[in-house]
């Protein structure tokens, strides 16, 4: 058993561990309540512009004469992989790495190369996991939560767009975390280019499109690929928070039960020191008798 010593200072060190947790626990429930509402807010006009955007294509009959529906050939894939800066968040980071490493895995079991798989990492941990794995990392950016606007999220996905437009890519893909609730997460892998054609081609109702389709497409692509990776980041960010709200709870939580187990176990090496003194005395006063 340990000493009385090492107990108390296995307590004073818990309790230490336990205010920290507990208040990183509380700077991420504040975080996320914007985190939450920004994602909240945008999803709706995410979907509608999806939706606009799918409206027109099904009007075109799939006759787009625009790069970013082409669907070639897949020899050269990018993945963009959104994980964030700090750990202490659980499995958040992990899973999207995990995930990656599926994805990698199952592009070279279809034939292709490894060396032909790029990644762009937003996110410190995701890019040092995956480095240490020798993937090829064509660009990192660890500065994206720190002003995560809708300006500078259009410069990244027009890069992007100009990538796969020049034939530097045939298919780019976006991993991530999408928000659920402060507990919940689910991890996405979803196709960001070629943009991809609706399955039915009915157009469901009367429209007039002015000042043409192809005029309209030309404007709303650009619009919703930004939107689309300007949500992912903002789900991402979000579920990140979540996350380590959610593993700072449960830390506090083991640390009150792992104080009140060292507290008993130092409250019965007490009582024992105690009543062995006590047994010392009544055995030393009894010699002095006989």
């Amino acid at each position: 058993m340990a000493s009385l010593k090492e107990l108390r200072t296995r307590i004073s060190s818990v309790k230490t561990t336990k205010q920290m947790t507990n208040a990183m626990k509380m700077v991420a429930a504040a975080k996320l309540r914007k985190a939450q509402q920004a994602i909240l807010q945008v999803r709706p006009y995410a979907n509608k512009i999806h939706d606009i955007l799918e409206t027109v294509v099904v009007a075109t009959n799939g006759d787009i004469d625009n790069p970013l529906f082409d669907t070639r050939k897949e020899k050269k894939i990018l993945l963009v992989v959104i994980t964030s800066n700090r750990g202490l968040c659980g499995a958040f980071n992990s899973n999207v790495e995990k995930k990656t490493v599926e994805t990698i895995e199952n592009y070279v079991k279809n034939g292709i190369s490894q060396n032909n798989i790029d990644l762009y990492c937003f996110g410190k941990r995701g890019a040092e996991a995956l480095k240490r794995r020798n993937f090829n990392i064509i660009e990192k950016d660890f500065n994206v939560f720190d002003n995560l606007t809708y300006e500078k999220i259009s410069e990244k996905s027009s890069q992007l767009a100009e990538k796969y437009a020049q034939g530097e890519y045939d298919k780019i893909e976006i991993i991530y975390n999408s928000f659920k609730n402060a507990a919940t997460h689910i991890l996405t892998k979803e196709q960001f280019l070629p943009v991809a054609m609706p399955k039915d081609l009915k157009l469901k109702g009367d429209f007039i499109f002015e000042p043409n389709l192809l005029g309209i497409i030309e404007t709303l692509v650009p619009q919703a690929l930004t939107m689309q990776l300007f949500k992912a980041l903002l789900d991402s960010y979000a579920a990140e928070h979540g996350a380590r709200m959610t593993a700072m709870h449960k830390a506090t939580d083991n640390a009150t039960e792992l104080i009140y187990d060292l507290t008993l176990s130092y409250n019965k090496a007490r009582q024992a020191a105690i009543t062995k003194e006590i047994l010392e005395i009544v055995s030393g006063a009894e010699a002095l008798k006989g």
